[in-house]
């Protein structure tokens, strides 16, 4: 789901991050964001303090740039030194891990979904700043509450600042030439399409290795579209079900359609086969769409891309979730009101518009307001990820958040246990109880 778009490919986007990151204030002469009058947290920052941030990799330069121009803006607001470090992707849970362990490290790290979770009693709690941007900013959409809030309680332990959808992507005239408008909505005709793609040398291409957007993307997707689920309503484990069969059949259907090698796909895998037109149907954030649409030798492709919801198969509605940044502030920092002073800091329209804006739809507003942000009165390829954050998935699928369930989505064991049938390693019926016994393990040491 991510791709590397250069600083000059970035400010063609549209909007000139850097100018709006420049201009703060003045850059939201233009805004239609609105923001009520609602008093601010009291917060005193604490004397000498400094802070040090760890988040993901920008899959687009323009995002690093604003996001150091805001912080900076901070330090220039309050005199608090400001770090920031962006690391990759799949460094980003073993670093949190060693943070938290340790107690020792980053006072923030802006981590994914439900990582404040599995770390929930080494946190900040940030229900005060959280609860004045919810009004200041007409509410936290559903998947930020899901991410942000602790489970059966109105405590906040995370701050969503974003979402990234992972619809479909495909070339329109490969489909159209396989005999359909789009993408179909079930599962057969979907199945029809792909053995029609691969017929024609275009197969598609879904991760199924260890990529925290991609492979959990498909695998979330092939089990609620089937719906299956990890949990039920009241946090049983159910993944062993007919329902989870299924899918696994399905995917044993599926699988031999798709370009050989997406067992060991990561995040950058299927924009490198897709951008190389090597395939013609993948699932990607709008990062992907617009590296084509900014390189000459690729513009044709991306005018003959449509992005296209996650097909519904079984479920009511398209099961796309999105890949949450997630930010959290550890008990362990000196300077917990600076860190949550920051927070609020870079959630607040002066900067996060400028920053939204800057991302081009690859990360989605977690606050209502945002939805008015220029970016998403563009492009029209790009206002499928305007609502993202509306999504009712979630990892944990349907069960309440907790430590089990952030960690059985770090351990990929849902992933690994379509990988398993997808590659004949095992039957649908064994991969389903084992996933179901690793799933307990972690249920068993939370005391579940």
């Amino acid at each position: 789901m991510k791709y590397e778009i250069s600083r000059r490919d970035a400010l063609a986007l549209g909007a000139s991050a850097a100018a709006l990151a420049v201009t703060g204030a003045s850059a939201q002469e233009g805004s239609k964001v609105k923001a009520a009058d609602v008093a601010a947290p009291s917060l005193p920052i604490e004397k000498g303090a400094t802070l040090r941030m760890l988040r993901p990799v920008r899959f687009v330069q323009a995002d690093e740039d604003v996001f150091r121009a805001n912080a900076k803006r901070f330090t220039d607001k309050t005199g608090v030194e400001v770090k920031v470090d962006f690391v990759g992707w799949e460094d980003i849970n073993q670093q949190t891990a060693v943070t938290s362990n340790s107690g020792a490290g980053p006072d923030i790290i802006i981590g994914f979904g439900d990582a404040p979770h599995i770390y929930i009693d080494k946190l900040i709690e940030l229900t005060d700043i959280a609860d004045y941007l919810d009004k200041r900013y007409g509410g936290w959409l559903t998947l930020a509450r899901r991410y942000g809030m602790r489970s059966k309680s109105k405590s906040w332990v995370g701050l969503p600042f974003g979402a990234s959808g992972g619809p479909l992507v495909y070339r329109k005239s490969l489909v159209n030439a396989a005999g359909f408008d789009k993408v179909p909505e079930d599962h057969a005709g979907i199945l029809e399409l792909c053995k029609k793609l691969k017929a024609a040398g275009k197969p598609a291409g879904f991760a199924l290795g260890n990529a925290v957007g991609d492979g959990n993307g498909f695998a979330n997707w092939l089990l609620w579209s089937h719906n299956a689920a990890l949990l039920d309503d009241e946090g049983n484990i159910i993944i062993n079900s007919k329902e989870t069969i299924a899918a696994l059949k399905y995917l044993k259907e599926l699988y031999p359609n798709f370009i050989a090698g997406t067992p060991s796909w990561n995040d950058v895998s299927n924009n490198r086969a897709y951008s190389s037109q090597e395939i013609g149907l993948t699932a990607n954030g709008v990062s992907l769409y617009f590296s084509l649409k900014n390189d000459p030798a690729t513009k044709a492709v991306a005018d003959d891309t449509q992005h296209q919801f996650l097909p519904k198969g079984l479920a009511p509605v398209s099961p796309m979730s999105g890949l949450t940044l997630n930010a959290m502030a550890f008990k362990h920092s000196p300077y917990p009101n600076a860190a949550k002073a920051f927070l609020q800091f870079m959630l607040e329209h002066e900067q996060y518009e400028p920053w939204l804006n800057a991302n081009s739809g690859y990360w989605s507003q977690p606050l209502a307001a945002y939805a008015d942000a220029a970016v998403w009165s563009g492009d029209p390829k790009v206002a499928i990820f305007k609502d993202t954050m509306k999504s009712p998935y979630y990892n944990g699928y349907k069960g309440p958040i907790s430590t089990a369930t952030g960690a059985v989505n770090a351990d990929y064991v849902l992933v690994q246990m379509c990988a398993s049938v997808a590659t004949d390693a095992a039957t649908p019926e064994a991969a389903a109880a084992e996933a179901e016994q690793r799933a307990k393990r972690y249920f068993r040491r939370q005391g579940r």
